[in-house]
């Protein structure tokens, strides 16, 4: 029977404490394969008068967003080709690795590069994993793509996993495994 307390100023928002509720959850059911109904979480708040650090007062820092709703926003921005919308997400520094190394640091570099590979794509999302790390967030994503190759027959059912690394807000890498050319919809 884990039972953890975390003390933060007072300020954040619920959403916010429902997270690092959870992610604490999860981090004692993934060390001590503790099920979730075994795990005591208390967040207790204490007013921002009463904290010093440094010796002097604080106020609680903005929460980066969720990294999974981040990651999702991103992933329907791009199918839509909301492309200033989805760049408005990444980080100065982001790179994009897809299958057979193609990398790319604009968008736009990726939409050309997919015009010569098939037709249309669609994504079907099975799982949305977050994995927590000490400088941010990964999230992994997976489930099958759809879509027409470019002699506009259409294809079903390929795997894909796609993984985000995320730190203060922003997506800073997103690498692309998937199953397009072994299941022959693109030469390899």
């Amino acid at each position: 029977m884990p039972v953890i307390t975390v003390t933060l100023m007072e300020g954040y928002e619920e959403s916010v404490r429902e997270r690092i509720g959870h992610q604490l959850t999860c981090a004692v059911g993934a060390v001590l394969e503790a099920p979730a109904e075994a795990v005591t979480v208390v967040i207790q708040e204490v007013a921002a008068a009463n904290y010093r650090r440094g010796d002097r007062h604080r106020q609680p820092a903005a929460a980066p967003p969720d990294a999974l709703a981040l990651v999702g926003e991103f992933l329907k921005r791009m199918e839509a080709r909301d492309l200033e919308g989805a760049r408005s997400m990444l980080a100065d520094d982001f790179e994009m690795v897809f299958p057979g190394n193609a990398r790319f640091k604009k968008i736009e570099e990726l939409v050309e590069w997919a015009k010569n590979r098939y037709r249309s794509v669609r994504k079907r999302y099975e799982v949305f994993d977050l994995a927590p790390q000490v400088d941010g967030s990964v999230v992994y994503c997976y489930g099958t793509l759809e879509g027409e190759d470019l002699q506009g027959r259409p294809f079903a059912d390929i795997r894909f996993i796609d993984r985000f690394m995320v730190r203060k807000g922003l997506l800073q890498k997103q690498q692309v495994w998937n199953d397009l050319v072994t299941s022959g919809v693109i030469g390899g």
